[in-house]
C-alpha cells in the first residue's frame, strides 16, 4: 500500500487503527484519507486495508 506517497509493506487485512499504531501516529491529531475518501475516526478499527490502498495521513499542527 502507499502511505503519503511512499510504498509500505503491511499484511493484507490489517486494520487502519493497527497500521496507525505501528506507524506511530496519535489518532487524536490526524485525519486519514483512504483512496480519496476521508475515514471517520470512529471507523479506524473497522477498516481492513488492502495492498492496493492509497492512504494520505495528515497531522494537525497548532500555532498561529
Amino acid at each position: 500500500m502507499t502511505i503519503n506517497g511512499v510504498e509500505k509493506d503491511y499484511p493484507e487485512g490489517i486494520s487502519l487503527k493497527e497500521l496507525l499504531k505501528q506507524e506511530g501516529y496519535q489518532e487524536e491529531r490526524i485525519a486519514v484519507e483512504r483512496n480519496e475518501e476521508i475515514v471517520p475516526k470512529a471507523e479506524y478499527d473497522k477498516v481492513s486495508l488492502e495492498n492496493t490502498d492509497h492512504l494520505e495521513i495528515v497531522r494537525f499542527v497548532g500555532g498561529g
